[in-house]
């Protein structure tokens, strides 16, 4: 840890009463050890400073960081607002609904949601279209006996997402490093020179948008297609004041980006996770043999327990979007302190997915936990995909996609006498921001 924070900063400081976090760098400020060892930090911080904190992240400015349990409320309350995500990264944000409050919100959401509920995802028959994708793709992965997972999931999950959207795939890779470039508007510097993180994103971003703008005219010009972007096209059309197709396209944008990278590391951290323990694989080989089938609808899943299981307490260990952040309109008194109007807010889910004031033994990996639940399942354990003041709108796609992963994995391997096992180490290269996911390279062997 200290060797990501600046050892020329370690005065103690205070701003509006609340402590600074020593040790940030010029213009990067704690980003290192944001994006390499977020939970350490923390630890730290909490340790040293309790639980508010200023955190300097870089490009997207100072935020007051709160521990306190009470933060999670933050996200519903009517005097904060999600427009800091657009000022973040307004390329990669502006128009989305997750950056949008109050009306402009929910009628964007409005228009899109429909299609990713249960009955929607049941009626377009997405269950029958992943199952064949995915029994292919982990054939794949048993026949060549060792995969870099991430890699895969990543590929897979793009051409899933790409299949629901009704979009070609023939050139999945560009896509997926456009997606990587967009990625970087998040943390790059204002600075707009040929060759810097800002002027790659953008590119990616036009070129992503202009394709979209492509699928936009041909999904009204062939309306009677199937696919999520003629049932999302169709919707914002019906609308009752017209959204533009600006709009329309930023929303697709960020759907393709939710859908295949925050789906793609929860994806690959099951993987590693059954590779690491073997009493997990073993009670989900026993399910998948009793089911006998990749389920194809919502209503399959509750035949599937330890599957979903699987996915949930996955979730809760290894959320793909660790951090929420908010921007204060008016005053707030948050646990006892005051945050004073405009002030910028994160919330750290990751530390609230492991706090022992809401799980018990929150640092081991429980199945039973959710298998033995008696309890509704509460919104703090459903918003690790999303960044809006809801449960992420495609909550339900990814549950049943990787409850479908689990069944048809454990299918596919045993059938051939085989397990997944870890090749080479969990922690290093891990990533926290400006979403989580394991290592690039971390490879999985299956034998």
């Amino acid at each position: 840890m200290d060797m990501l924070l600046n050892p020329l900063n370690r005065r103690d400081r205070l701003r509006h009463d609340i402590p600074v976090v020593p040790g940030a760098f010029p213009l990067v400020g704690h980003l290192p050890a944001i994006v390499c060892d977020l939970p350490r930090l923390l630890r730290r911080a909490e340790r040293t400073l309790g639980s508010h904190f200023w955190l300097d992240f870089g490009p997207a400015g100072h935020m007051v960081t709160c521990l306190d349990p009470d933060a999670i409320a933050l996200l519903r309350h009517k005097d904060v607002s999600s427009a800091l995500i657009e000022d973040i990264a307004p390329e990669l944000f502006g128009g989305t609904l997750v950056a949008q409050d109050g009306g402009a919100h929910r009628q964007a959401r409005g228009a899109i949601q429909a299609a990713f509920l249960p009955k929607g995802l049941t009626q377009a028959g997405v269950g029958e279209l992943f199952a064949p994708v995915i029994r292919a793709r982990v054939q794949r992965w048993r026949d060549r006996g060792d995969v870099t997972i991430l890699r895969e999931t990543g590929d897979l999950m793009l051409k899933l997402i790409f299949s629901l959207m009704g979009i070609p795939a023939e050139d999945l890779p560009e896509w997926r490093r456009k997606y990587r470039q967009l990625l970087q508007l998040i943390v790059a510097p204002p600075v707009d020179l040929p060759g810097l993180p800002l002027r790659r994103g953008r590119a990616a971003r036009d070129w992503i948008d202009a394709r979209l703008r492509e699928f936009v005219r041909d999904a009204r010009e062939h309306a009677a297609r199937t696919g999520l972007i003629n049932d999302m096209v169709s919707a914002f059309d019906r609308s009752d004041d017209a959204l533009c197709d600006e709009v329309l396209v930023a929303n697709i944008r960020l759907l393709l980006l939710g859908g295949h990278d925050t789906t793609a590391s929860t994806m690959a951290w099951m993987v590693i996770e059954l590779a690491r323990q073997p009493g997990l694989w073993d009670a989900l080989v026993e399910e998948a043999q009793r089911v006998g089938a990749v389920p194809t609808r919502h209503a399959d899943l509750a035949e599937c327990p330890v599957a979903e299981a699987l996915f949930r307490e996955t979730l809760r260990m290894h959320p793909p979007t660790p951090l929420l952040v908010r921007r204060a309109v008016r005053e707030l008194r948050l646990g006892q302190r005051r945050i004073p109007a405009g002030t910028d807010l994160c919330i750290p889910l990751l530390h609230f997915s492991t706090s022992a004031l809401l799980h018990e033994a929150p640092h081991q990996f429980r199945l039973a936990r959710w298998l033995e639940r008696t309890e509704p399942i509460r919104p703090a354990d459903m918003l690790q995909f999303g960044t809006g003041q809801h449960v992420c709108i495609g909550y339900h796609l990814a549950c049943l996609e990787l409850v479908q992963f689990c069944i048809a994995l454990a299918l596919t391997m045993h059938k051939g006498g085989a397990r997944p096992r870890l090749l080479s180490g969990v922690e290093k290269g891990r990533r926290y921001y400006p979403t989580a996911h394991p290592s690039m390279t971390m490879r999985i062997g299956f034998s």
